[in-house]
């Protein structure tokens, strides 16, 4: 062999092998096909875009959940009253306010509100003063815009006490409002209650 075929040989074994250094490095599997023809690796992108929006989905209905049962205990808060009085307190007008906004937010919902007093006073005294207490807060109601068509009302008097017993702290408990839900559906929570 002449000095030129080996250089030549040389050279052609160079070029061949600086060809192969300079391939791209081969990064992982690419896409996986299956018998039927589908990506793997769409799929499993599909899996994980589905196991998400279930994880949302079942985390906002928690958030539905725990906002019902939050607008549920805001209408069953009980409003007390003052002794021998029809008058709300300030305490019981904000709890009347957030229960308009729950009633304004839910259209569909119904209540009745059970009025109480305490063993003092005849019968008769106490079922017209638990009915006056009933009607005080249906009115307050009614003035935050509430269909008074909505709210029913039953005076008890003394007949159903929360605490048995007597003395300034058991009385006090036993002059209230309670309130039960009697038609509809909690289907919005306010951001009052929230």
């Amino acid at each position: 062999m002449t000095l030129r075929q080996v250089a030549v040989l040389v050279l052609a074994i160079t070029a061949v092998a600086g060809c192969r250094r300079k391939q791209a490095p081969v990064e992982g599997p690419g896409p996986v096909a299956t018998a039927d023809g589908s990506d793997a690796a769409a799929r499993a992108r599909a899996d994980s875009i589905a196991a998400a929006e279930r994880a949302r989905r079942d985390a906002e209905e928690r958030d539905r959940a725990a906002g019902v049962a939050r607008v549920r205990e805001a209408l069953s808060d009980i409003v007390y009253f003052d002794y021998d009085s029809n008058q709300l307190t300030t305490e019981a007008e904000a709890k009347l306010r957030t229960k308009s906004a729950i009633l304004r937010a839910n259209p569909n919902l119904e209540i009745r509100v059970d009025g109480h007093a305490d063993e003092r006073g005849s019968t008769e005294y106490n079922l017209a003063l638990s009915q006056r207490r009933a009607e005080t807060v249906r009115d307050f109601l009614t003035g935050y815009g509430i269909a008074a068509s909505r709210i029913s009302t039953i005076p008890y008097g003394e007949e159903r006490p929360r605490v048995e017993g007597t003395g300034d702290s058991v009385w006090a408990q036993n002059r209230r409002a309670e309130f039960a839900i009697t038609g509809g559906q909690v289907t919005t929570v306010p951001p009052e209650v929230r």
